[in-house]
Parts: structure tokens; C-alpha cells; sequence
């Protein structure tokens, strides 16, 4: 029996969870992808608490236009300004089990372009 793509998606995220750890230096950088929406937050997994967070449910970007990769790349930027002005400049990027390509490649794009290293 065929597995879905859900069951697909969580077991690649067990097996990259596994590897990459934020901390309070070097913080994981999590995505998330829905129909409407991207979302991604900075997260310090050694105390358990998200540092900053963006999302195109944010005051700042819900009047970003474009296509739903222009505003993936919108919010990369917005994290990436966000995460400087609390002093962190690297980043360990936790695609959450999705491939790299369209909204999420656009949004680590966008994060690098505004300064973020990873």
C-alpha cells in the first residue's frame, strides 16, 4: 500500500529534524506552507521558543501582490529584517519535509538577499 503525501512529508521531517538543531546563537529557521499562506519563524529549539516570527498573515505583507512565490520572497525578507534586528545573522534552515523548489526555494532566497546566512 502506497504511503500518502502527508505520511511522506512527515517521515522526511522526522529525518531532517534529526539533524538540524537552533540555538540561541544560530537559531533553526522553520517553514511552513499552506494553500493560502507561507509562514516561517526563527525558533531556539534548546529552550523551546520562537524568536521572531512572519507570515503573509501579517499586518506588513497582506497588501504584498504578486504571485505566491513574490510573496514567499517577501516574507524571507521580512524575517531576514526581523531576525537583525534582534543580532542574528546565521541560521539553520528546516524546510519542514517539503522540496526545495517554488515558494520555499523563493522564501530562502529572499531571506539571503536580505542578509541572512545559511
Amino acid at each position: 500500500m502506497a504511503i500518502t503525501k502527508s505520511e511522506r512529508r512527515s517521515k522526511i521531517k522526522r529525518r531532517v529534524r534529526a539533524v538540524v538543531k537552533g540555538t540561541a546563537a544560530k537559531p533553526r529557521l522553520c517553514v511552513f506552507r499552506s494553500n493560502k499562506g507561507i509562514y516561517a519563524q526563527l525558533i531556539n529549539d534548546v529552550e523551546g521558543v520562537t524568536i521572531v516570527a512572519a507570515s503573509t498573515a501579517d499586518e506588513a505583507l497582506k497588501s504584498a501582490n504578486g504571485s505566491k512565490s513574490d510573496v514567499a520572497k517577501a516574507v524571507g525578507s521580512r524575517i531576514a529584517e526581523l531576525a537583525k534586528d534582534k543580532g542574528i545573522e546565521t541560521v539553520c534552515f528546516d524546510r519542514n519535509g517539503y522540496l526545495y523548489h517554488g515558494r520555499i526555494k523563493s522564501l530562502a532566497e529572499g531571506a539571503r538577499e536580505a542578509g541572512l546566512k545559511f
